[in-house]
């Protein structure tokens, strides 16, 4: 059995959480106030999963650059390789939130989308 120290990041509290886990199996979680603590520990154990944020070039745009996040978690393990699929990718202005930038990054079904508006760039003669 081995037991395995983290904090939890799911509320400002922090636990400091324990978990005993044999082969894969979460026995038991210990130092959480509350069940999504309990819940992120057997998460994190067994199959973590994290947002990816990034920015993206806009071509046209008011801005040079775009944010964007994947819509949901992906696996911990897929993040570099989803964040180098993101090197090189541009955005057309306009680009609002919410827009698609990559469809199925690294073919994890997930899309990496537009967090904030970037309009058309107007020009003044």
């Amino acid at each position: 059995m081995e037991t395995i120290e983290m904090t939890c990041i799911v509320c400002p509290n922090g636990c400091a959480l324990k978990v005993q886990a044999e082969d894969g199996e979460i026995l038991d979680v210990m130092g959480n106030s509350c069940m999504r603590g309990y819940a992120y520990a057997q998460t994190e154990v067994q199959n973590p999963t994290r947002m990816l944020t990034s920015t993206v070039e806009v071509i046209g745009g008011e801005l040079p650059r775009v944010s964007v996040k994947t819509q949901k978690e992906i696996p911990k393990g897929r993040l570099m390789e989803c964040a180098r699929q993101l090197k090189g990718v541009a955005a057309e202005a306009p680009v609002n939130i919410g827009d698609v930038v990559v469809q199925n990054i690294a073919e994890t079904g997930i899309d990496v989308v537009a967090t904030v508006n970037v309009p058309k760039k107007t020009s003044f003669l």
